[in-house]
């Protein structure tokens, strides 16, 4: 703990410890995956449809949009979303762990390729949104089936794999183990996304993909808040990422609470949001390549950290609120917020529902990624020191 005292009252604050690794990978990985699970219910919909089917803004744990016929419903059908499901997002945030399991060491797209492509289509596991086990490919995307496709069957290098494909937030969902791994080193972080993302998502997908990692990184950072790793964020990002985060950014400044946010928020990143007003009926010019736009996910995520305060129930919650790909955005934010303050920031009653509801252990990645990355780092060092000898010994330093 640390001490500081007042130099007008004399008095003393002992502030609470930093939370440990540990604590900010399982914060990071369980907050995500309660944000998903929150937003799961409600993606898709406007901020006023949410509030008319809840009565109310979304305060935690929902049931499906289509409470009776979710099954049938489209354009649900059929995944059991709400309730305390977790969706895509979470099973591919698992999977990339379990790659790091595996690989013990940084990941590049040809890891994508020898271990997440065999993990989607080889391995059957439980499927919240199905009720049922099957293998993951059958309830990603189409955005992610893109990577078996071009991968598996089309046997395209997995650095160009994800040219072609939709632009999304595909990738950038389920980046935040690559940001725990280069815990306090958002470039290192960027970089690494990137090359991952190579094999799924090209333009401002892998851009997001690389700058959401970096956010995750720098909230890792002791003493980081908010501003800071919005601020680290934009160090990084480029082109129309960079421009969407700073209106986004200074739309949020401010205020004061998620309910003031939404329709602000909207407004400030729809110039970079190429899927338009209707986000069940895209414009002709959606998803496609471009140095001006930028994914609609990771702005919204950072203004709504900006506008919570870091605070994760405001912060998740208002993600939750602004619909849309609401699910993703929560993601992203839950995950931030985690790593800022450890798992205590995140509320216990949604995270042991959720995993109860998901019937999956939301825990046990978190202890896994943590180790891997004390192991990368201890690896980064002896490299470092390694090539800090050789340098020496060419430039007679």
């Amino acid at each position: 703990m640390s001490t500081t005292t007042d130099t007008t009252t004399g008095t003393s604050t002992t502030a609470p410890p930093a939370p440990s690794l540990e604590s900010r990978v399982t914060g990071a990985l369980v907050g995500a995956a309660v944000g998903d699970a929150l937003g799961g219910a409600v993606e898709g919909w406007s901020p006023d449809a949410i509030a008319e089917r809840h009565g109310g803004r979304v305060r935690g744990i929902v049931e499906p949009f289509h409470r009776d016929q979710w099954r049938t419903a489209r354009p649900i059908a059929p995944y059991h979303k709400g309730d305390g499901h977790v969706t895509d997002d979470t099973l591919m945030t698992h999977a990339l762990v379990r790659v790091y399991e595996k690989v013990r060491d940084h990941l590049d797209a040809y890891a994508v390729a020898d271990h997440l492509v065999p993990d989607l289509i080889t391995t059957p596991r439980w499927i919240p949104e199905l009720d049922a086990e099957a293998l993951p490919l059958q309830r990603i995307f189409l955005a992610e089936k893109w990577i078996v496709a071009r991968i598996h069957y089309g046997h395209v290098d997995p650095r160009e794999a994800g040219v072609g494909n939709i632009v999304n937030c595909g990738a950038a969902m389920y980046m935040a183990p690559v940001g725990l791994v280069n815990a306090g080193n958002p470039a290192a972080a960027y970089a690494e996304a990137l090359d991952v993302a190579g094999a799924h998502q090209s333009s401002y997908g892998r851009e997001a993909a690389g700058v959401f990692a970096a956010a995750v990184a720098a909230a890792c950072k002791p003493g980081a808040t908010p501003e800071s790793v919005v601020a680290d964020a934009l160090a990084l990002a480029k082109d129309g990422t960079r421009a969407a985060i700073e209106a986004v950014a200074a739309a949020a400044a401010g205020i004061d609470g998620f309910e003031d946010a939404l329709k602000p928020l909207r407004e400030a990143v729809a110039p970079f949001d190429t899927v338009g007003p209707e986000y069940r009926q895209p414009s002709l010019g959606a998803r496609r390549p471009s140095r001006l736009h930028a994914i609609e996910e990771l702005p919204v995520a950072l203004g709504m950290l900006l506008v919570g305060g870091g605070d994760f129930r405001e912060t998740v919650l208002g993600s939750v609120n602004y619909g849309r790909d609401c699910d993703s955005i929560a993601t992203m934010s839950g995950a931030i917020v985690g790593a800022l303050h450890g798992e205590d920031a995140v509320p216990a009653e949604w995270s042991e529902e959720i995993a109860r509801a998901s019937r999956l252990d939301l825990r046990a990645p978190a202890g896994v990624l943590a180790a891997v990355a004390r192991e990368v780092f201890a690896r980064d060092t002896r490299r470092r020191r390694e090539h800090e000898a050789l340098f020496h010994a060419i430039a007679g330093v």
